[in-house]
């Protein structure tokens, strides 16, 4: 009797150890518990199907780029001229006091007081009075008439105000100076009363028939932007006038701290519709453009590095860095070399990667960026 007890004391024990140590079945879990390597993330197929990921294996295709770059209306630079004090002397009369006032050619500038003129107005009429007397007076007359004359053509009088020395009774220090172009005063660099050196800037006259529309570029798409190359530009204040330009310039040096790239059109303006300052859309097309184009989406873009999911085998994914160039149509060109036999997550990207983020904790790219 007390053997048989024993016995089933050890069966009991037994039981108890052994149903201890047996595993319950249970279902699946659909979230996979994260043993992948630290750049990649596995997924169960309802996950997939929940975050409507699908992939595609991608190829170099032709396709027609067109991208569009905000810009503002500038003046010409290279179509600006100055008028500048031709002699040392007092600015008298600015017959022109404001900025975007329109100078016509032959229109009267600024009055200048200047000794110097004065001297050489004095020595014309001289030489002009001493051309009658006899002898050699009327031949150094001459010589010294043609020499004051080629001295007021210097300091810029006009002929007919040396040809008005000769009637004057006395000669003024005060010289009337004329525009010898047209345009619109951009600058004016004198004050009444001021004085002024020899060829010191008194206005600026931009000619605004031609503007400059000049525009900010990322640095990853600079590849794909040459001189020469054409434009479609349209105009927020004018929607319905478009303008054919081209780009005429394009900055050799990267800002660093923007990572933007100046380039630069120009813009005809025959009626002077267009001001400076106002806001312009400029297209740049290129036919048959060969590379990897994916969609937008697809690309998770930070600061400092973009990168792609791409299917490492069924249900696993890895993130990838990649080099981005011009972005048309919402697909964007993947400048970086791509493994032909992998598949891109083409739709979904955003769902793995905010699912890497909840189980990891930290940005896919943390210790990585460029």
């Amino acid at each position: 009797m007390k053997k048989i007890k024993i016995s089933g004391i050890l069966l009991l024990l037994l039981a108890v150890f052994i149903g201890c140590n047996t595993k319950k079945t249970e279902p699946n879990d659909p979230i996979k518990t994260n043993n992948s390597a630290s750049n990649e993330i596995s997924l169960s197929q309802q996950q997939i199907q929940l975050g409507n990921i699908s992939t595609q294996t991608i190829s170099e295709t032709k396709s027609s780029v067109a991208q569009s770059y905000t810009g503002i209306l500038t003046i010409n630079q290279e179509k600006i001229k100055t008028i500048s004090s031709r002699a040392m002397g007092r600015i008298e009369k600015l017959f022109f006091k404001t900025a975007g006032d329109y100078v016509a050619k032959n229109a009267p500038v600024y009055v200048l007081y200047s000794e110097d003129i004065a001297v050489a107005k004095q020595d014309y009429l001289l030489a002009y009075k001493q051309l009658s007397m006899p002898g050699d007076f009327g031949k150094n007359a001459q010589n010294m008439l043609t020499s004051a004359q080629q001295k007021l053509l210097f300091y810029g009088l006009t002929n007919a105000q040396i040809e008005s020395i000769k009637s004057s009774k006395e000669v003024s220090p005060l010289t009337t100076f004329y525009s010898t172009f047209s345009g619109t005063i951009s600058e004016i660099k004198v004050a009444e009363g001021s004085y002024v050196m020899e060829g010191s800037a008194v206005l600026q006259v931009a000619d605004l028939n031609s503007l400059w529309l000049e525009s900010q570029v990322n640095a990853n798409y600079s590849k794909s932007i040459s001189i020469g190359q054409n434009a479609k530009v349209s105009f927020a204040d004018y929607p319905e006038k478009t303008i054919n330009a081209r780009i005429a310039f394009i900055n050799p040096e990267i800002n660093p701290d923007t990572r933007m790239l100046l380039i630069r059109m120009e813009i005809p303006n025959p009626n002077l519709l267009l001001k400076p300052g106002m806001q312009a859309i400029a297209q740049l097309s290129q036919s048959n453009q060969k590379g990897l184009f994916i969609p937008t989406d697809a690309v998770i873009r930070e600061q400092n590095a973009s990168y792609i999911w791409i299917e490492k085998r069924p249900g696993v994914f890895e993130n990838l860095m990649v080099e981005t160039g011009v972005e048309t149509n919402g697909r964007i060109e993947i400048k970086s070399a791509l493994d032909p036999a992998k598949k891109v997550v083409i739709t979904g990207a955003y769902a793995i990667n905010s699912e890497y983020i909840f189980r990891k904790g930290s940005d896919p790219m943390a210790g990585m960026k460029r």
